[in-house]
């Protein structure tokens, strides 16, 4: 008896060895996780950084299932540009010719659906954005490995008020046309 109640001690022992752990949701670490952003225009672009400000992803079985993350706005750093016309060029974003910072400090996205692809093994994730008060659904490809969520996002940012130098609002703009979408590439780090 006494060996039969050793060999079933080792036998759940060993099997709680051998298992994986899968990856678990959790807040979102604000110092590890990054986004860069890139504006086109006619002759060039620019690109900088923001800060995430807080958020969670959801998991479940291994799998990304929903989440949420704040953006913080007033973070905003162009890198493309030495630091004179880099905060010149924040200042005219953070203005109300673009993200009007001053009344909407923070911008989110809110997942509001997820579909694995089992070929890619990647994520199709649609989500709710909001930027200067204004919520418009959006879809993108998330990539999910090591506690850490990766994604591209493109944004229409004329669905959210932002006109200026817009060829679609905009006649004669010529050379001083902006492209209407911009793109975020965020990546989430998950705290341990």
């Amino acid at each position: 008896m006494k060996n039969l109640l050793l060999a079933a001690l080792c036998f759940v022992t060993t099997l709680s060895l051998a298992s994986t752990e899968p990856i678990h949701g959790g807040k979102i670490d604000v110092n590890a996780s990054t986004v860069n952003w890139t504006g086109k225009k006619v002759t060039g672009q620019h690109t900088g950084t923001v800060k995430i400000k807080s958020g969670e992803l959801k998991m479940e079985d291994g799998n990304l299932s929903g989440g949420s993350f704040v953006i913080d706005m007033t973070s905003m750093a162009c890198t493309d540009l030495p630091a004179g016309p880099g905060a010149k060029l924040v200042g005219h974003l953070s203005s109300d010719d673009f993200f009007g910072i001053a009344n909407h400090p923070t911008a989110n996205l809110t997942i509001t659906n997820v579909k694995k692809d089992p070929k890619a093994g990647n994520f199709v994730v649609t989500a709710d954005l909001t930027i200067k008060g204004i919520t418009k659904p959006i879809e993108f490809v998330a990539d999910v490995k090591d506690h850490a969520a990766k994604a591209t996002i493109s944004i229409e940012r004329t669905q959210y008020g932002i006109k200026y130098g817009s060829g679609s609002f905009f006649d004669g703009l010529g050379d001083k046309m902006i492209y209407d979408n911009f793109d975020l590439s965020v990546n989430l780090v998950l705290q341990h």
